[in-house]
């Protein structure tokens, strides 16, 4: 079992910045890829951004490319999520993953383990 736990989240005006952190406790975190997704209100969850066991190799979804970045710190089991220049739409409730690779769990197939979410809203 892996244990993960969001924090971060919060109430920021458009163009701003807020950091996402995913704390994780269990199984060996530097055997799997980790990722995060988000989920608005009435919409299905949606990929948001992967990084691979070693950090090297990371995917990002269109709609975030250039804004958002991903980050991992195996010693310490932590994956970070940077968010820069953010929009009203990138509202919504951000979950960590742990999943097979980053190709995997950009099409949403072998997502092992689940944090609980944590809420972003940007406001205009």
């Amino acid at each position: 079992q892996v244990q993960l736990v969001e924090s971060g989240g919060g109430l920021v005006q458009a163009g701003g910045s807020l950091r996402l952190s995913c704390a994780a406790s269990g199984r060996t975190f530097s055997n799997y890829a980790m990722g995060w997704f988000r989920q608005a209100p009435g919409k299905e969850r949606e990929f948001v951004a992967a990084i691979s066991w070693s950090g090297s190799s990371t995917n990002y979804a269109d709609s975030v490319k250039g804004r958002f970045t991903i980050s991992r710190n195996n010693a310490k089991n932590t994956v970070d999520l940077q968010m820069n220049s953010l929009k009203p739409e990138d509202t919504a409730v951000y979950y960590c993953a742990a999943g097979l690779n980053i190709a995997t769990m950009e099409g949403g197939m072998y997502n092992y383990y689940w944090g609980q979410g944590t809420q972003v809203t940007v406001s205009s």
